[in-house]
């Protein structure tokens, strides 16, 4: 079998968890949007049901009903609502909270009949001008959806767009406006996502939406105090499948890229970007080879990318190759690709995922 494989470590995942919960002062949607950023959404969710988990968050109904499928029970937010009015009904009979973020959405629900009143997240675009109600609209939706019978509960939303930006005044100001626009409107509120919780800490929410930092990764660029808490969830790894000798001059894979500057030895690892791993990773991009720290060399292939083992006399056939995970974060695999920890952790691909509880 090809060695390539994606370790999930289940302990850590709840105690991340709990860091979240800890941080957001009480409760805590865990996001497990996009098939858990590539851990596998139900196994995560069955693990954080354990945990008494606070409630989980998707994307869209899909996401949803296939936890409700494998026997999810706890509370699952629509991040995105419903994309038409149809879903409204089984958004009711699956007990789902839903977000409503733009008006049709608030008429479409007047003119449904649900089962059952619906707790909605009212949505208000504070400054990221993604989705949500503009301050001047929202509190107006807001008494409507009270005074509607279809409506059980309304909790007031917003996401921050620059969170992991802690030199950024961004995140104050919209927090200032989500303050202002809802005044003395009751109710439960939600702004924090995960760089929100671990780096603002001075921003209140009832409800905390952890995302990222579920999986054990830090959404800052720099060291953090509270990120240095969480644990890696994945671990990408793979073995060194072929190693060769090559004198000083000699250039290797596609492109020749990359040229020896003394005689090296050369470990060929079985995982590529059809893997997940970044395709323009650059020769210097960090690896851990049985533990020890060596780096990648020339341009990775689609099955295969190549590392340098001169300096690991003891490295060879068989060696373990950590490509991201507690020895290789991958925050800084991301920095080094020019990429991000998110697509990194959503690109995972072809290989399998093996779960340790």
């Amino acid at each position: 079998m090809r060695p390539a494989r994606a370790l999930i470590d289940l302990q850590s995942l709840r105690h991340n968890y709990r860091i979240a919960r800890e941080l957001a002062g009480g409760r805590s949607l865990a996001v497990v949007k996009a098939d858990a950023y590539g851990h596998g959404a139900v196994r995560c969710a069955q693990a954080l049901e354990a945990e008494a988990v606070d409630g989980f968050a998707v994307a869209c109904l899909e996401e949803a009903l296939a936890l409700r499928g494998a026997g999810i029970r706890s509370p699952i937010l629509l991040l995105e609502g419903f994309f038409e009015a149809d879903e409204l009904p089984v958004i009711a009979a699956h007990d789902l909270w839903c977000v409503i973020h733009a008006d049709w959405q608030i008429e479409a629900l007047a003119q449904a009949s649900p089962e059952r009143p619906l707790r909605i997240w009212l949505k208000l675009d504070s400054g990221m001008h993604r989705v949500g109600l503009a301050p001047q609209d929202y509190r107006a939706a807001w008494q409507r959806l009270n005074a509607l019978p279809q409506v059980a509960s309304v909790v007031a939303m917003t996401h921050f767009a620059r969170a992991d930006e802690l030199d950024s005044t961004r995140t104050t100001e919209q927090a200032d406006a989500f303050a202002a626009t809802l005044g003395d409107l009751p109710g439960e509120r939600s702004l924090s996502n995960s760089p929100g919780l671990l780096g603002w800490p001075a921003i209140g929410s009832d409800w905390g939406r952890s995302g990222l930092m579920l999986y054990g990764a830090s959404p800052f660029p720099d060291a953090h105090p509270q990120a240095a808490r969480l644990r890696p969830v994945m671990t990408a790894e793979s073995k060194i499948i072929s190693v060769r000798e090559l004198a000083a001059g000699e250039p290797i894979g596609y492109g020749g890229g990359f040229v020896t500057e003394r005689p090296t030895r050369v470990g060929v690892v079985a995982f590529g970007y059809a893997d997940g791993y970044p395709h323009f990773a650059p020769t210097g991009t960090p690896v851990a080879i049985d533990g020890q720290r060596s780096r990648l060399i020339g341009r990775v292939s689609m099955d295969m990318l190549t590392v340098d083992l001169t300096d690991l006399p003891k490295a060879g056939l068989g060696s373990r190759v950590e490509l991201w995970g507690a020895q290789v974060p991958v925050t800084g695999l991301a920095s080094h690709a020019n990429g991000s920890a998110y697509s990194l952790l959503c690109g995972l691909k072809r290989a399998p995922r093996v779960y340790l509880d």
